[in-house]
């Protein structure tokens, strides 16, 4: 018998991307079994959300985490949590991706204990911890500290690693949160270049790092990168990406070795494109978005996450992101792509987009730097109301028809979608009396962390010392290895540094967001606008006042800017305040402004809690005159249950018509105000 031969023409592969699947709910056990489950399928890395207490610095009994706790992640409180998050699971061996910024460092501390505990060579240890501030300030929302202390906590972790954990990537400089928010590709590689370079030239600054290593500094930074559905202009993205890192990491950082210049990215495809209506063609939005950032193998990506058919429905199912890892699977181990070099060199339409991506990118890193850098640009709300500008103009041309959308604003008839035909049990519930039994676990870690079984040392004296380096110059790791091997919770971690540092409200963008969708008469916006301006004349106001509010920790405010910036478009008087408020906050609001209506914004899941709450408020202020309208992601049976219990109307990502949204808030303040419908449409 003759051994078989490989057959004619075939080439040896290249090792395929690392595949990772976003994953992480309710409690740190429920977690780890979905972990080794999704490893156990063939997944090659993990990739840990946390939940939202846990990315803002606060414990699950926080009166902010109120319907938040595992709701879009895992709660970790603390080492005992980590311990449990990742039993079973050798770290030494693993390549872990955690989501986390504004608490990068207390989660990358509580890894290296439990990996010490495990008996791990720290030196091993390989993932990366997001640690990108810039972009919560603009798009995500989970940022705690200003600017000055948030680069420096940065700053210190690039320093601790490269010195102790040599193959961890200190920070995931992520434009894919930018693209998210509207930016456009030039914009996307801009903003994120210039968050390099801020956070390069601190770590060069700071004296923590001779110019000698560098390069070793260099070489750590990864980015975390979106690619949209316009397939051959995210391909291209991704070659001008590398160009433009090859070139500032040369000429601004002398970085002469070519493998320290290499861009380095994983890739989440993009979110913001995933339709509520006829969700079934999410799937190949989602392929075609991973072949941009696959098929190229000079801009190929280091690591793949995709996200779920569903996820504009609600949480996905272990088996909704069994389907994701599987289109991984088949690009990399059934076709011939990763046999063959760059297919795409040589091209003469590819090269001239490139060019005009790179060209007019760097154009706008130099006005960012003549602002002062990132920081700078953040802090005068130059960048966020750039995006909120260019989120307004893409709804726009979405509305218009412009910008075609299958199942949205084209091809809307369907044959009924098995797929959703039950939409409770379509996505994944978190149930609700997780939190409780989180908080009592929690309770029950702060009255026994420093008694045996785990003997602790009391956390006061790490909280002070960690107080004490925060108020000084000195690296803030060790003060904070300090207090995750003495037990100290996420909040008390937090509230330390709070203490020290204070925290920040970033600029929201609205007021300064040019006008997206010009009031041309007869257009739908000019009724709207004749609408609102009939309504205030019958209430005998000047001008109808709206509150757009985002209670509880859900950072993703694009929604909530964009009603704030259409309903400012339609002549109402807007009181938006950003994120992360509580009921409490946004019904005295309501009172002091004398509002007409509130509009509430909730994606995280936490509306069935928090959005009552707002109307038992109401109710007991007298102010049952004054319409709620909730907006997000949430599902038919829970809009059911708020329009019970009082709410006016919901809308979803399938209400993609802003104006028509805008023109049913002036019907609901017509009734709640007992006024006679308009004849006015709209």
């Amino acid at each position: 018998m003759t051994e078989r031969q490989p057959a004619e023409g075939v080439r040896e592969k290249d090792r395929p991307w690392l595949m990772r699947t976003y994953a992480g709910h309710s409690t740190a056990e429920a977690s780890n079994e979905l972990y080794r489950r999704n490893l156990a399928k063939g997944q090659t890395g993990l990739s840990v959300a946390f939940d939202l207490p846990t990315q803002t610095g606060y414990d699950s009994d926080h009166i902010l985490s109120r319907g938040e706790v595992g709701r879009v992640g895992v709660p970790i409180a603390h080492v005992g949590d980590m311990r449990r998050l990742f039993q079973d699971i050798p770290l030494e061996q693993m390549n872990t991706s955690m989501t986390i910024n504004a608490t990068a460092m207390w989660l990358l501390a509580l890894y290296q204990v439990v990996a010490e505990e495990q008996g791990a060579d720290i030196t091993k240890l390989q993932g990366t911890t997001q640690n990108d501030i810039v972009k919560e300030y603009l798009s995500r929302g989970t940022h705690v500290f200003p600017p000055g202390p948030s680069l420096r906590l940065t700053t210190d972790m690039i320093a601790y690693t490269v010195s102790h954990i040599p193959k961890w990537n200190p920070i995931n400089i992520c434009s894919y949160h930018l693209q998210e928010a509207g930016a456009t590709p030039v914009q996307e590689i801009a903003y994120a270049m210039s968050t390099a370079i801020a956070v390069l030239d601190a770590v060069r600054d700071s004296g923590q790092v001779p110019q000698e290593r560098m390069g070793d500094v260099v070489a750590r930074i990864s980015f975390f990168v979106n690619a949209g559905v316009r397939f051959v202009e995210e391909m291209c993205k991704m070659r001008a990406f590398g160009r433009i890192w090859d070139r500032i990491t040369r000429e601004r950082y002398g970085i002469e070795n070519p493998k320290q210049r290499r861009f380095r990215y994983g890739v989440q495809v993009n979110s913001l494109g995933l339709t509520e209506a006829q969700p079934e063609n999410n799937v190949q939005r989602i392929v075609l978005e991973m072949l941009a950032v696959t098929l190229s193998k000079d801009a190929r990506a280091r690591a793949v996450q995709l996200p779920a058919w569903n996820e504009a429905l609600g949480l996905p199912r272990p088996w909704d992101q069994q389907w994701s890892l599987r289109i991984q699977q088949v690009l990399a181990y059934e076709s011939d792509l990763l046999e063959y070099e760059d297919i795409f060199e040589g091209s003469k339409v590819i090269e001239a987009k490139v060019d005009e991506l790179v060209e007019a990118s760097f154009a706008e890193i130099d006005r960012i730097q003549e602002m002062g850098g990132a920081m700078a640009a953040v802090e005068s709300g130059y960048l966020k109301s750039q995006l909120v500008a260019s989120h307004a103009e893409r709804r726009g041309r979405i509305e218009s028809g412009q910008e075609k959308i299958i199942g949205v604003n084209m091809f809307e008839g369907t044959e009924p979608n098995p797929l959703t035909a039950d939409l409770d049990t379509a996505i994944q519930t978190v149930d609700p009396a997780v939190e409780a039994r989180v908080i009592a676990a929690l309770q029950q870690w702060r009255d026994s962390r420093y008694q045996p079984p785990f003997n602790h040392p009391r956390p006061c004296k790490a909280l002070e010392r960690l107080k004490e380096a925060a108020r000084g110059n000195e690296n803030l790791m060790e003060a904070t290895l300090e207090c995750a091997r003495a037990g100290a919770t996420t909040g008390e971690w937090a509230g330390a540094l709070r203490e020290v540092f204070g925290e920040f409200r970033a600029p929201t963008g609205v007021s300064s967001a040019p006008v997206a969708v010009p009031v041309e008469e007869g257009s739908t916006l000019a009724l709207v606008r004749r609408k609102v301006d009939l309504t205030a004349k019958d209430l005998g106001v000047g001008k109808l006042r709206f509150l757009v509010g985002k209670p509880g920790l859900d950072g993703h405010s694009n929604g909530a800017e964009q009603i704030a910036v259409r309903a400012r478009d339609a002549g109402f008087e807007v009181v938006y305040q950003g994120i992360r408020l509580t009921p409490e906050q946004i019904v005295d609001a309501a009172l002091a402004e004398d509002v007409h209506a509130v509009g509430l914004s909730i994606l995280s899941g936490s509306h069935a809690q928090l959005v009552p709450d707002v109307l038992e408020r109401l109710r007991v202020a007298g102010a049952t005159d004054i319409p709620v309208i909730a907006g997000g992601i949430i599902p038919n049976g829970d809009a059911e249950q708020l329009r019970q219990a009082g709410v006016a109307a919901v809308f979803t990502p399938k209400d993609f018509d802003i104006t028509g949204i805008i023109g049913r808030i002036v019907d609901e303040i017509r009734k709640a105000n007992k006024l006679d419908p308009l004849e006015v449409p709209a």
